[in-house]
């Protein structure tokens, strides 16, 4: 008897601790390139899970000089892959670009974001607002 219980205790303890062995949970923080080459990093996440950070994109429509854009976004803290949104307000142009995604952990334990982002781009009038919203997709894998 005394060693059925032992048994169940063992496993009963291991079925608890598995999980938490095994599952790493997906971080935002650092530095990002996208398949594009565009460059972005990430702060720190705090506990409401809100951060901020820097965006270099590689693309842009544009003839004025390309610089590092601020971006601010929030990601829900309660699970291993988390989900996240992020806006990106553009510092050498009159553009705003938000990215929704997830944060996925590959079995190779390798952070892979995917997202998809809409570009609003500012235009003179409702004539033209049309052609004011862009929309896409990007993966940034962490920069080593």
């Amino acid at each position: 008897m005394v060693h059925a219980t032992s048994s169940v205790l063992l496993l009963l303890s291991l079925a608890l601790l598995a999980p938490g062995l095994s599952a790493k949970k997906c971080s935002l923080t650092g530095n990002w390139t996208n398949d594009l080459g565009s460059n972005m990093t990430i702060g720190a996440v705090n506990d409401k899970g809100e951060f901020g950070g820097t965006y270099l994109t590689a693309v842009a429509d544009t003839t004025s000089n390309i610089t590092r854009s601020p971006l601010l976004g929030i990601q829900n803290n309660t699970v291993q892959q988390p989900t996240f949104g992020f806006t990106v307000q553009w510092t050498f142009i009159e553009s705003t670009t938000v990215f929704t995604g997830q944060c996925f952990m590959d079995k190779k334990g390798k952070e892979v974001l995917k997202t998809m982002w809409l570009l609003r781009s500012n235009v003179g009038d409702t004539g033209d607002d049309w052609k004011a919203t862009r929309v896409g997709n990007n993966v940034f894998t962490r920069l080593k």
